[in-house]
């Protein structure tokens, strides 16, 4: 069950409603909630918990909950809302203002100057005009309308809010004369709350700026009568053919079936360059094409398109709150009474045991109370949270919550899977080296045949290779996939294996001859695929691929960012690896590794470093994502497997991504510490000024306002943290130190 819930604005709203409908659904646990949206999520599993119960425990606490079904029908959310309901805490706010100032322009005009009206003290409080106090008493009631009731509830649980100290101060104004001062903390507080909903819908809207990228209708062909129409996206078929013109949105993701352009992906990767894309490539929603004319063949439906995903992904990554932010919520639960306590105390102990004026000190007590208000403290982690995660996002940098925004800050070590990470995964075939009487047009044939089931970056070289020089190959039958290694199938009634030298090696096939060469070409720096049958072995294969441009710059940074080892993992051979090592820069590499070896080999690192990256392609390195700190997707654009795996997916292929996200983890937690680290200093220096008699409510609210735009404005900040272009390192400059195996102490990992 999910509502939306009218009232909550804050994370103090978050605790209360965990305390009173957490024992109702079986615990906080069930619980999820989303504060931009204002939305509760309810996942108990107990069929006796009604929404109508839920509804009535929400309502107690002075907040509304409407079923998000009723609240929110997709694509007209908020339209059902009034203007009170948008605009009716404005509304107040301004209204408590009004009354201010006509009560203050009237004290004024009765005292003769506007000095006497704003200076009036404790001796001259029954010098206020009763018109003035109706005025006054109204700017109050309009100012605490939407705190009173939390007030009340707090009174009731007996857990003092900031709702209970913002009208226990108010209230003891008015009880010592204090008039004005009343009046102008409900109404500042108000104010502070108006500027704390607006800051939640700051972040709100760069969220939802998102949804504007792409376009609501799209033009294709029906597939019919051969009309062309136009539709909202959302009715568009799969598998349809799509018209874009010059200057449009890509309206859904797809293939390109005709015509060549470029396009603009930055809304989705972040990358500025335009990308090239012809019959065959893909296309997403929310990109820009740019000067040709193009027909695409939808892939997705508008509810399941990349850029849906990736909504969809930041808006439940809000619910996976920060350890920061987890350690806020709890303190606040904790300072708050404190607070109440520390109040009560400077209230009675000066007057009883040290001769003070019980009016003063009951004055400095409110003070406190003011002061003490949490709000700063609460609503500025999770603003900074969500601005971090909304401007991540616009980066082509999918986070899937605050917990893994605060990680990479926090890393000692990266493995980086070779294939399609350091390299961009589309190696070509460079020589084929027939044995045993086959031809090379043999060789390629029953090759392609096998591999024409796999995904691997080598499979597709050498279907690539095939189809290219016109090469037919049949059917394989019984087909098969040895995990790490290679593939096996029935040709013609015949076994046929192909995968690495090693496995070859473990199967015992090759010859002297054959073994000396496919060493010596290894050496040379070659990746083979060997293909062979019961009883000898059909040829090998070299295939190579080419190192990313940005991969020695990034691995480069990532050292000057205190990253202490930067390691390559692959299931290639030694002296693949071993130049690929040596060209990237890496600290150390490990070769021949299959999945299981990964996933040890990550383990182990962490154990000695501390947190650990694992970055990969998100579906073959999965099980090494999920063991490490932290799992790192490459290149996740369009693919499903890769943005549900890892815990952060870069959209686009660019190894520049990962010391730009390490630097934006650790410029968010330098603001998240910032913000916490002011907010409590505020407080502490109005505490010290309170036990010397020498702070007013003026000060404390001025201060407490103060204090919660700066750090609400702070945490805005990171929405504008952009990647700055940097000029790339060729691999062929300064050769780095040459990297030798890693070689952990005490265990060692098959090979």
């Amino acid at each position: 069950m999910i509502f939306r819930i009218k009232g909550m604005c804050c994370g103090e709203e978050i605790a209360v409603l965990k305390r009173q409908v957490g024992p109702l659904v079986g615990g906080e646990l069930n619980l999820a909630f989303d504060l931009l949206e204002s939305k509760m999520t309810v996942l108990s599993p107990d069929e006796a918990v009604t929404s109508e119960k839920i509804r009535e425990a929400v309502a107690q606490t002075g907040m509304e909950a409407v079923p998000w079904d009723e609240f929110c029908v997709p694509g007209t959310c908020g339209v059902e809302e009034g203007a009170w309901q948008r605009h009716g805490r404005l509304f107040m706010c301004g209204a408590s203002g009004a009354f201010i100032l006509a009560g203050f322009l009237l004290e004024a005009y009765r005292l003769g100057s506007f000095w006497d009206a704003l200076s009036e003290g404790h001796a001259e409080a029954l010098r206020y005009g009763n018109a003035a106090i109706l005025l006054y008493t109204a700017a109050v009631v309009t100012g605490i309308w939407y705190v009173l009731p939390k007030a009340l509830f707090a009174v009731r649980r007996l857990r003092p809010d900031m709702n209970l100290l913002m009208t226990v101060a108010v209230l003891g104004a008015m009880g010592i004369g204090q008039w004005l001062e009343a009046a102008s903390v409900s109404f500042l507080f108000s104010l502070a709350l108006v500027l704390e909903s607006w800051s939640v819908g700051r972040a709100r809207r760069a969220i939802k700026a998102l949804v504007d990228i792409s376009p609501t209708k799209a033009r294709f062909i029906c597939p019919t009568d051969g009309n062309i129409e136009e539709k909202p996206v959302e009715d568009i078929p799969v598998g349809v053919t799509v018209l874009v013109r010059p200057g449009e949105k890509i309206p859904l993701d797809g293939v390109v079936t005709k015509g060549i352009t470029s396009v603009n992906q930055s809304p989705i990767t972040g990358e500025s360059a335009p990308v090239f894309k012809e019959p065959g490539d893909e296309v997403f929603a929310g990109t820009i094409n740019a000067e040709g004319a193009i027909e695409f063949r939808s892939t997705r439906p508008a509810s399941n398109t990349t850029l849906s995903r990736i909504i969809h992904m930041v808006e439940d990554a809000q619910a996976r709150r920060a350890p920061v932010e987890q350690w806020v919520e709890k303190f606040a639960l904790v300072y708050t009474p404190a607070m109440m306590v520390l109040a009560l105390l400077i209230a009675v102990i000066p007057p009883v045991f040290l001769g003070g004026i019980w009016t003063d000190w009951f004055y400095q007590a409110l003070v406190i109370l003011v002061i003490a208000c949490p709000c700063s403290l609460v609503i500025s982690t999770p603003v900074s949270i969500v601005a971090g995660l909304t401007s991540a996002a616009r980066n082509g940098v999918l986070i899937k919550g605050g917990a893994f925004l605060e990680a990479p800050a926090r890393l000692k070590g990266i493995a980086l899977d070779k294939t399609g990470t350091l390299t961009y995964g589309q190696p070509t075939v460079q020589q084929i080296i027939p044995t045993d009487n086959h031809t090379e047009e043999e060789l390629l044939a029953n090759a392609a045949a096998l591999e024409s089931h796999c995904t691997h970056p080598f499979a597709r070289a050498i279907l690539e290779h095939a189809q290219a020089r016109g090469v037919t190959f049949p059917e394989a039958e019984d087909f098969s996939i040895l995990p790490g290694q290679g593939a096996q199938g029935t040709i013609h009634n015949k076994s046929y294996w192909i995968g690495s030298h090693r496995l070859l090696e473990q199967w015992r096939h090759e010859t002297p001859e054959f073994h000396e060469m496919a060493t010596r070409l290894e050496d040379e720096g070659h990746s083979l695929v060997i293909m062979w049958c019961n009883d000898h072995v059909c040829g090998l294969m070299s295939v190579a691929d080419q190192v990313r441009t940005e991969a020695r710059q990034a691995i480069s940074e990532l050292k000057e960012l205190g990253i202490q080892k930067i390691v390559m993992i692959t299931g290639d051979n030694q002296r693949t690896a071993e130049q690929m090592a040596h060209t990237t820069g890496v600290d150390a590499y490990r070769a021949e590794l299959l999945p299981e070896d990964k996933v040890r080999f990550v383990a182990e690192l962490e154990e000695d470093l501390g947190n650990v990256a694992m970055v990969g392609d998100g579906v073959n390195d999965a099980p090494a994502m999920a063991m490490a700190s932290v799992g790192i997707a490459m290149g996740a654009m369009g693919t499903d497997a890769a943005v549900e795996t890892a815990d952060i997916a870069l959209m686009s292929d660019d190894l520049s991504k990962l010391p730009w996200l390490i630097r934006h983890s650790r410029r968010t937690l330098k603001v998240i510490k910032q913000n916490i680290l002011f907010s409590l200093g505020i407080k502490l220096l109005f505490i010290s000024m309170t036990l010397f008699g020498t702070a007013t409510l003026w000060m404390a609210i001025a201060a407490d306002m103060g204090a919660s735009l700066l750090v609400i404005f702070n945490g805005l900040r990171l929405l504008r943290s952009k990647q700055q272009g940097q000029e790339r390192i060729n691999s062929d400059s300064t050769d780095p130190p040459f990297p030798q195996p890693l070689r952990s102490p005490g265990r060692q990992f098959p090979a």
